[in-house]
């Protein structure tokens, strides 16, 4: 079985400068836990999701370290601790959105997409041609064709 058989095709997106708080009510009135970040031409950017908008009210992940002569060794990265406190300050889609996003095409079976939402740890793959969102696969859809 491949996406476009079990392809979710009405997809609800928001653009870059959507705020923060629409995407939460988009998210909360849809009963859906992560939306693609579309810009004017509809291409995708990135994908907001539940996880990303925990870090507006969430404390930001502070690296542990250890001062030693007088200089700081980091145990963990300040990478998170930076990309939390942007979060934290986001207004908009283009603030809070994770960029690094995996995507697949209609094509993709269903086993691939599997591999990658275990492997990657990611819950949602959107489907695009020619980097337009053309629809999404969520885990339920998975599981549903696993049930069939």
């Amino acid at each position: 079985m491949k996406a476009k058989d079990i392809m979710t095709t009405e997809v609800i997106t928001v653009t870059e400068d959507t705020a923060i708080e629409q995407i939460a009510k988009i998210l909360s009135e849809n009963r859906i836990s992560g939306v693609p970040v579309v810009n004017g031409e509809g291409k995708i950017k990135g994908i907001v999701t539940e996880g990303d908008l925990l870090h507006k009210i969430s404390n930001p992940r502070v690296p542990g370290f250890v001062g030693l002569l007088g200089g700081i060794i980091y145990f963990n990265s300040l990478d998170e601790y930076k990309d939390d406190l942007k979060k934290l300050a986001a207004m908009k889609a283009e603030e809070i959105m994770t960029t690094d996003i995996t995507t697949v095409s209609a094509d993709a079976n269903v086993e691939d997409m599997a591999t990658l939402m275990v492997e990657r740890g990611i819950k949602r793959l959107p489907v695009v041609e020619k980097d337009k969102v053309i629809g999404i696969i969520s885990r339920a859809d998975i599981i549903r064709t696993m049930a069939r």
